[in-house]
């Protein structure tokens, strides 16, 4: 048989820890295939549409082993190609639930590729799907939560909530960016020889498919991935006629399934270069469906990044384009925009940690890409198992874990406060110099939304007769989305060209840093400081390390009498700046 798909029922060890096997998620299903030359393309490739189908196809079998009832895919995540898969290699897709909401839950994909005859295994992509429950009868679904066992899991449970409010805010991020009058400007400044440049209009392409039963899922709606396969085929073709090659898929950007679509429809698929960046293209693609004489119905609509390679594999340099006048004029200007938004998702979610410069420039455009960034460095850490008790005061435990060169401390106590009053007061920064005499000063610089603000902060000099220290701190608070989540602050260091460097301050960085407040009981939480040190703040730390100093118990000791001195009133963060 060409492909094989396992789910947890047919392996039944792999749920029986006490037997010695791996825990295996409940949700878990796998699907392996092997690429015979009906999936690829005349370049021996495994064609992008087909493994998008089988992607699709593994994720919502694994929504509806969660959900226990059928499950339509509502959106994807940006996704980026590693690789490209030939013939006779193995694509081993792997899906499960990480976090489940109201009636729609996020299912992680990932997929890699083998090689049987040399015995080697490398990564494609990595996407995160989010499916929507469907019952068929009139009772409103309510899913059931995920119980994340394993450490990864564990993590990804927390992330999800983050990720799923990005998405949430995906739409108003490219408005604000199109509004901005300094991009508008760039935009309008922008020179080029149109009279080298290849019409718009030469890359159009149309297409229909009509529907039939084969396409459709076991809920005789048009299968998710057979749309998204036909995408990406009217999408290769207008790559193609822009270049006259064979043109190779990159990325494709966060997408939405607008509405069904069922057997006996009508598909029609329209796509379009938009836009050209050097070594690569984007083309747009809209999925429209009708049945008879009805109106038009907007199914679906995507951005694909295309590249062209030369006989080494490097990108190949693209002729420029001449969008037509209105409408090509603005799907121009917007595939800018989803450049600039794609560059900042990539860069800043998708880098490891130590590949993000420590102060990104922060605008409102990317704020909420930093603002993931921030949580999810912070969870990262946090998450960590390895840490090593270095002393213990007054019930106030100070931890360090060093990996990769890098050195990261925790300093951890119980507190008798509850949870949420402990997040309003350590969350608001501008008070932390009332209990923290490493803070001289905060000054809140722009309240971004009512959970993430930029700070000022300044420092006393760590030698004497040095400069003080100055700090530009992204704050990112977060309450918890179900119970046993922790409530979360994350801090790190951004630029703003509003307060750039200024004499007499030596700047500094701050990597990753904040606070996770669990509550044990009604009246006592369990807080946690942490920090990945920097060299400038190392020095105010390094004796504490060393067991040559206390001074960690004492600042916990510190704001624990703070938490306590306001424990009745709840501080409001209020700035004269508000993005």
């Amino acid at each position: 048989m060409a492909s094989s798909v396992s789910g947890p029922k047919e392996d039944l060890c792999d749920l029986h820890l006490e037997d010695g096997a791996q825990h295996r998620n409940p949700s878990e299903v796998k699907m392996s295939q092997i690429v015979l030359p009906c999936h690829a393309n005349h370049c021996g490739e495994l064609s992008v549409g087909q493994l998008l189908k089988w992607m699709d196809c593994t994720a919502c079998l694994s929504a509806e082993r969660h959900a226990g009832c059928p499950c339509v895919t509502a959106s994807v995540d940006d996704i980026y190609f590693e690789h490209t898969i030939g013939v006779g290699q193995v694509v081993n897709i792997k899906a499960k639930v990480n976090r489940a909401f109201n009636s729609s839950m996020e299912v992680g994909i990932e997929v890699s590729c083998e090689d049987l005859y040399r015995g080697r295994h490398w990564r494609v992509c990595q996407a995160f799907a989010t499916f929507v429950a469907r019952r068929t009868d009139a009772n409103k679904v309510h899913l059931k939560q995920v119980v994340p066992c394993t450490h990864q899991e564990q993590l990804e449970h927390s992330l999800a909530a983050e990720r799923r409010r990005m998405r949430l805010v995906h739409h108003d991020t490219m408005q604000d960016l199109l509004n901005n009058k300094t991009f508008q400007r760039s935009f309008s400044e922008e020179n080029r020889d149109k009279d080298e440049a290849v019409p718009t209009e030469r890359t159009r392409v149309e297409s229909v498919e009509l529907v039939l039963p084969p396409h459709a899922n076991h809920q005789v709606n048009t299968f998710g991935g057979q749309i998204m396969a036909w995408m990406e085929n009217v999408a290769t073709i207008a790559a193609s006629r822009l270049c006259n090659a064979h043109p190779t898929l990159r990325a494709i950007d966060m997408f939405h399934f607008r509405g069904p679509s069922q057997v006996g429809d009508r598909l029609i698929l329209k796509a379009i270069v938009n836009n050209t960046f050097k070594n690569s293209m984007e083309v747009g693609v809209c999925a429209e469906a009708y049945i008879g004489e009805e109106p038009l119905r907007h199914i679906n609509s995507a951005f694909m990044t295309f590249e062209v390679l030369d006989d080494k594999g490097r990108p190949r340099p693209l002729p420029l384009i001449k969008p037509e006048p209105q409408e090509g004029q603005r799907r121009y200007q917007e595939a800018l925009a989803r450049k600039k938004i794609r560059l900042d998702r990539k860069y800043i979610i998708s880098c490891k940690q130590t590949e993000v410069p420590l102060s990104v420039p922060w605008d409102p455009s990317n704020q909420v890409y930093l603002s993931y960034n921030n949580v999810w460095a912070l969870k990262m850490l946090a998450a960590k198992n390895n840490w090593d008790l270095i002393s213990k005061k007054n019930r106030v435990s100070l931890y360090t874990v060093e990996e990769s060169q890098s050195l990261c401390f925790k300093v951890e106590a119980e507190m008798e406060i509850p949870a949420q009053r402990a997040f309003t007061l350590l969350s608001d920064l501008s008070r932390r110099q009332e209990w923290d005499e490493h803070y001289t000063r905060c000054e809140l610089l722009v309240k971004v939304d009512e959970d993430d603000f930029i700070y000022r902060v300044i420092t006393p000099s760590v030698s004497q007769g040095g400069k003080v220290q100055d700090f530009i701190l992204l704050a990112s608070r977060r309450p918890p989305c179900d119970s046993g989540d922790p409530y979360v602050i994350a801090l790190r260091s951004v630029t703003l060209p509003t307060h750039p460097p200024t004499e007499g301050f030596n700047r500094g960085e701050v990597v990753c840093a904040g606070f996770t407040i669990y509550e044990l009981s009604q009246g006592v939480s369990k807080i946690s400081y942490y920090n990945q040190a920097s060299p400038e703040v190392l020095p105010y730390i390094s004796t504490d390390i060393a067991g040559l100093s206390s001074s960690f118990s004492s600042t916990f000791h510190s704001c624990s009498q703070y938490l306590m001195d306001n424990i009745i009133s709840t501080p409001e963060i209020t700035s004269p700046t508000s993005s």
